[in-house]
């Protein structure tokens, strides 16, 4: 890690857009600490015996069928943040219009931003499915395992790394599962995306869009931690705990980045989301919740996310 070379990146950042995005990955590594990928056999066989579990306990336990996805890597921060990158200038482009007063004192802002955002996520993303919003349509979704982020957070919640590292397959499998049974699920997130960030573009606040959006990724996330918890195999109660302690307890520093991150608010959308879900599940089992992946209609709205019954009701 080396935070003047990042600073240097940042500063000499070039371009006729918002920001540059060559220096962005150029930062982002300069201060993030890679981390170990020396795995041993037993590793490497262990992520892919999780996986291939996880597929077969999902399917039979949520009543779907699924493929999963091609690319499945085991990574390092530095390879999160190079399969990341892409991601987020498609998400930001139509920023690339805009014009400032100071162009190049904002692409400086905008770069070390997007530096700083790119790093923090790089060390503390777990297990990554990627569907590949807003690609051209000729690229394979994704899944990805953060290796040294694993085992550095089964270390401080003191668990078996084996047991953690397969809860967390299980939870990215299911997020393969929602979008592979629902075919219109990717467009309508790019879509919701691709609007949100054009009027934000244009200097407007579309508060119903980003609402919407905000449904959908609750009901994304609920149902994934549904599914890690119902489908799992083994005993995951102190795992459940311990993360949800963990999710909790953050520094000042990080406390500050996450608010400006909205990362707060996705913890809202794993407690929201499962609490509906668990209830829906309760009354139907894990294969009713599956019903909501049927068509886009299925979503629950806003206020059923309060109150399971009435999606049940509706839904029926």
């Amino acid at each position: 890690m080396n935070l003047f070379r990042a600073a240097r990146a940042v500063a000499g950042s070039d371009g006729d857009g918002p920001v540059d995005w060559t220096a962005v990955g150029a930062a982002a590594h300069a201060a993030t600490d890679p981390g170990d990928l020396s795995l041993s056999p037993a590793e490497r066989d262990g992520y892919a015996d999780d996986v291939a579990d996880a597929r077969a306990s999902i399917r039979a336990a949520a009543g779907v069928d699924f493929d999963l996805p091609e690319t499945i890597e085991v990574q390092n921060r530095h390879h999160w943040i190079d399969a990341n990158i892409e991601t987020f200038r498609r998400l930001l482009a139509p920023l690339e219009g805009q014009v400032t007063l100071a162009p190049a004192l904002a692409r400086t802002a905008n770069t070390g931003s997007m530096a700083v955002t790119l790093g923090f996520l790089a060390n503390n993303v777990l297990g990554q499915y990627d569907p590949l919003l807003l690609g051209d349509g000729d690229d394979d979704h994704g899944l990805y395992f953060v290796h040294p982020n694993i085992v550095a957070v089964a270390d401080a919640l003191d668990v078996d790394h084996d047991r953690f590292r397969r809860w967390i397959a299980f939870h990215e499998v299911a997020h393969a599962a929602e979008f592979d049974s629902a075919p219109w699920l990717a467009p309508h997130l790019e879509s919701s995306m691709e609007h949100a960030v054009s009027e934000l573009a244009a200097g407007r606040f579309d508060r119903r869009a980003l609402d919407d959006l905000n449904v959908t990724m609750t009901a994304v996330e609920g149902y994934a931690e549904l599914v890690m918890d119902r489908a799992f195999d083994e005993e995951y109660a102190d795992l459940r705990e311990k993360l949800d302690e963990r999710r909790g307890n953050v520094g000042p520093v990080s406390r500050i980045i996450r608010r400006l991150l909205g990362i707060g608010r996705k913890r809202r959308q794993y407690e929201r989301g499962k609490g509906f879900f668990d209830a829906v599940a309760d009354e139907r089992g894990v294969a009713g919740a599956a019903v909501v992946w049927e068509r886009q209609e299925n979503l629950p709205t806003d206020a059923e996310l309060d109150d399971p019954d009435a999606w049940l009701r509706r839904v029926s």
